[in-house]
């Protein structure tokens, strides 16, 4: 019995989760919903979820290089790229990994990072998985947290729309050169006859 014990005692403290023995687990368990509650709202479109989750001097960075600050600025890039006269973007579903916990700083703050895997369908039927990077700092307002930055990007060496545009160039290129020979040829006939005459 007495070596029965030490090992149903390991099997049980294996079978709990990760999370509960982390430093600071009940931060970093709000932490995962907050982003949760983001990722539902950026792919269902819920503007109201997104401005009441982040803080009133947000900062928000884009991958269209827009840099927006407040709710209402944030509403309004939304609006634009999604809804208004005019707009690129039909539809966008994404999706955030963090890389590793986020960094607390005096237990009201704290900076996390990681990738995402987002598909884009444009206005023109254009569909494009785009692989970017983020960060976000969060802070602490009142008894829940909020987002205060996130930044946005992605590869601009190498991406989808890079390479729709390059897989364009090859055919263009091609057709250039084929009506630089015909005019090429069409001028030299016509210097050629000219001469003739």
């Amino acid at each position: 019995m007495k070596r029965v014990l030490p090992i149903l005692a390991l099997v049980l403290a294996a079978a709990f989760p990760v999370a509960a023995q982390e430093p600071d687990a009940d931060i970093h368990n709000a932490l995962r919903r907050l982003k949760a509650t983001m990722t539902k709202a950026l792919n269902e479109r819920d503007l109201d979820t997104i401005v009441a989750n982040v803080a009133p001097d947000v900062v928000f960075t884009t991958m269209n290089n827009d840099v927006r600050r407040g709710p209402d600025q944030i509403r309004a890039y939304f609006h634009e790229m999604l809804t208004a006269p005019g707009h690129v973007v039909k539809d966008v579903k994404v999706s955030f990994e963090a890389d590793a916990l986020t960094t607390l700083y005096g237990g009201d703050s704290g900076i996390a990072y990681g990738s995402s895997n987002d598909l884009y369908e444009l206005t023109n039927g254009d569909k494009f998985n785009i692989r970017g990077r983020w960060s976000c700092t969060m802070v602490k307002s009142g008894d829940r947290w909020v987002i205060a930055s996130f930044h946005y990007s992605t590869n601009v060496f190498e991406n989808p729309i890079l390479d729709r545009y390059r897989s364009l160039l090859v055919p263009l290129g091609a057709g250039g050169a084929i009506a630089g020979l015909l005019v090429g040829g069409f001028l030299g006939w016509m210097t050629a006859r000219r001469r003739r005459t």
